[in-house]
């Protein structure tokens, strides 16, 4: 015990000696919240995007200008949640029926899309009028039961006594629709409901598209099925939601202009708060570019006025209330143009994420109000109906009884006609491949340097054979990139750029892989990338931290445009550039390996400064985390949001050609098990290409152990 204490202290002593802004508990105090790096940068970004937009919004209160905004809200919504995919038979059919005093409830299963099994049950009052009732639609917060958590059965069987019709509904991932289920333990093998969205949300995004769409689908479609029932009247449609139902009521009611009055609970705040706050979360409650295309919460709101809208807030909650406040004011103004202010309301009461007397009071009120129900608004003790009259399936999971599609077996779909157009025009690489390069830049949100400025050096080691000189310079943003530069005693005029997911660190040590470099005379340049090493990963992991790996930060760079690995890409250009401006040096080579290739692969593609690379254990492609239903989620934040729309990895690694390029021990990204012949077919392009430019002797595709061998391979002239 006492050799393996020491051991690992002056392990821990090595590394540490190898920092370049932190060396035991002392900082450069400027950047000793570096580990911080990224969040910051990326939500640096998103406050300037917002700040643009608020600026925009704020220039007029005349109502012309106003409802020129609103169309053009709507159109951009439209555009960035969809396509929605066309309008199919529900095939709707009542599973069972339960009756109570007072209301009955109808078990219902619909498709949203053919085989997507919608899990849902409508609340309807026993009247001995026929009058047509007002129907609210029910939208569930992340309880993993779905809409039969307590909280929410107490306010819908209130409703339902009030003389509503409640259609409640589970959400994907949620209640009976586990797409992760587990028989034997009963249980998502994913986690919770934030990661069964974030999961397959990913992959979505991916394609270009996004959790929401789905989920919001549904709500489209549940209000397709009230307008069946002829007990619901058409005018007097609601929606409300609390938390995860907060947010897919704010949505539906933004795009389904059928719905009449919209009340979302415990959600609406401003993206410059949540930022600011407890950031972005899981992928259901972020849309493609969002911030990119200036949209806010408000405009969720506003894109409805003057149909009624009521905010419901707490103090409290995780969802800034300042937010809120914010955003309840920059509504008001529309309502107020419309000549419809009453219409528009924010109700707030003392509590954190939760539900309270008074906020479901004014919910009942606010429905009573704008439906044209009115009655009593006091909220009273109900019966809550049991886990088995809740039950809508034979065995209790759409995937055990049904066995409908999923988000990743429909995106899988999108995505097979995305590869197919890909494939197409792979077969003009003269053409195809440029353009694969200029989409890759615009879509990983490149941002090529102009210049650099000038690195602050902070320490030297001198080894046996060659000398460690500590620096940082300075990032995209305001932020630093601390690098090791490894010189060697007799250096042969070439540099390499080292890149390790785990930091620079990693393999600089006597005996590791950048050593065995410096020896043969490169001057290896290792550095932390943003989030990595003494930049990383941050105290932000989020509501969807999966293995280790923060979905949520993935997401807010997916939120204003950008991607981690084209911010990334960018810095490695710096370094390029760094490395160029050096009179020691004349050729540039770059290694990367395994998650962190994507980040090299982008630069080189978009850098010619970068002579020969090298991709050791990478994962294949993007196609391969989307087509597989269970995937690595350590490739996640080398993914580029709406990649497959235009270029996959193997395209970027084809345009290299005639450079020197060499692949070890490619992998999929499936977390199963590989699959040789798609990997096969992902590499197929990248020889094709090297074909084409008579340069078949520069490619190196190897697999196996002996990585010295494969990296003299890769140096020899």
């Amino acid at each position: 015990m006492l050799i393996a204490f020491f051991l690992i202290s002056n392990l821990i002593s090595a590394q540490n000696d190898l920092n370049v802004i932190q060396r035991g508990n002392t900082y450069w105090l400027k950047h000793s919240d570096a580990q911080n790096s990224l969040y910051k940068y990326i939500s640096g970004q998103a406050y300037q995007l917002l700040e643009e937009r608020r600026e925009k919004v704020s220039g007029t209160a005349l109502l012309n200008d106003l409802q020129t905004r609103q169309n053009r809200v709507r159109e951009k919504l439209i555009d960035i949640v969809g396509p929605f995919p066309a309008k199919t038979p529900l095939n709707a059919r009542i599973t069972r029926t339960i009756r109570k005093d007072g209301f009955r409830v109808e078990h219902i299963i619909y498709e949203s899309q053919p085989g997507f099994y919608v899990t849902s049950s409508m609340y309807i009052p026993e009247t001995t009028a026929n009058a047509r009732m007002p129907a609210v639609i029910y939208c569930s917060g992340h309880a993993s039961e779905g809409y039969r958590s307590k909280t929410y059965q107490h306010k819908i069987t209130n409703l339902v006594k009030k003389g509503f019709i409640v259609f409640a509904f589970d959400p994907v991932g949620q209640g009976e629709r586990l797409e992760y289920y587990d028989p034997e333990t009963g249980r998502s093998v994913v986690g919770g409901p934030t990661r069964e969205h974030s999961y397959p949300g990913a992959q979505a995004f991916i394609t270009g598209s996004s959790q929401a769409r789905y989920m919001i689908w549904d709500g489209v479609r549940a209000v397709d099925y009230l307008l069946t029932r002829a007990e619901v009247d058409p005018d007097r449609i609601g929606i409300t939601g609390r938390s995860g139902g907060g947010t897919q009521s704010s949505y539906i009611a933004a795009v389904d202009d059928r719905i009449y009055a919209a009340a979302p609970e415990a959600y609406i705040t401003n993206f410059t708060r949540l930022f600011q706050s407890i950031g972005p979360q899981d992928a259901e409650q972020n849309l493609y570019n969002g911030i990119k295309h200036g949209i806010d919460h408000p405009d969720l709101l506003a894109v409805r006025a003057p149909k009624p809208a009521l905010m419901i807030t707490t103090t409290n909650d995780f969802f800034s209330i300042q937010g809120a406040r914010e955003t309840a004011g920059e509504v008001s103004v529309i309502y107020k143009a419309y000549g419809k202010p009453d219409n528009f309301g924010m109700v707030e009461d003392i509590g954190g994420h939760e539900s309270t007397r008074k906020n479901r009071e004014a919910m009942y009120a606010f429905f009573q109000k704008h439906l044209d129900h009115p009655g009593n608004a006091s909220d009273q003790d109900v019966e809550i109906l049991s886990d088995d009259e809740l039950r809508v399936t034979s065995t209790g999971q759409i995937s055990t009884s049904l066995n409908g599609e999923t988000v990743f077996s429909l995106n899988r779909k999108d995505s097979e006609k995305l590869l197919a157009g890909l494939e197409e025009s792979r077969k003009d690489l003269k053409t195809h491949l440029p353009a694969a390069v200029s989409e890759a830049k615009a879509l990983s949100g490149y941002i090529a340097p102009e210049k650099i400025k000038e690195p602050v050096f902070t320490g030297r080691i001198q080894r046996d054979g060659y000398m460690i000189e500590k620096y940082f310079l300075q990032g995209e943003g305001d932020y630093v990139i601390p690098y090791l530069l490894m010189i060697p005693d007799k250096p042969n005029s070439k540099a390499l750029i080292y890149l390790h997911p785990s930091g620079k660190a990693e393999e600089a040590s006597p005996g590791g892989e950048a050593e065995w470099f410096v020896n043969k005379g490169f001057t290896v340049l290792a550095p932390d990338l943003v989030g990595i090493g003494e930049t990383g990963p941050g105290v932000f992991r989020g509501d969807a931290f999966i293995e280790g790996i923060s979905y949520n930060i993935w997401f807010g760079s997916m939120l204003i445009g950008r991607s981690i690995t084209g911010i990334r890409a960018g810095d490695i250009s710096r370094l390029t550039m760094l490395l160029e401006e050096r009179d020691d040096t004349d050729e540039i080579y770059a290694l990367a390996k395994g998650e962190i290739s994507p980040d090299l692969l982008h630069a080189a593609a978009f850098n010619p400064s970068v002579s020969r690379v090298a991709l050791i254990e990478p994962y294949s492609s993007y196609r391969s985390i989307v087509m597989n239903r269970f995937y690595d989620v350590a490739s996640i934040h080398g993914a580029v949001p709406g990649a497959l729309k235009a270029y996959d990895l193997p395209d970027l690694a084809a345009s290299i050609a005639p450079r020197k390029l060499m692949l070890v021990n490619v992998h999929d990204a499936a977390a199963e098990s590989d699959n040789p012949e798609e990997i096969e077919k992902d590499m197929e392009v990248i020889i094709n290409a090297y074909r084409y430019n008579n340069a078949s002797r520069s490619l190196i595709i190897e697999s196996g152990e002996d990585m010295n061998t494969f990296f003299s391979r890769w140096i020899k002239d």
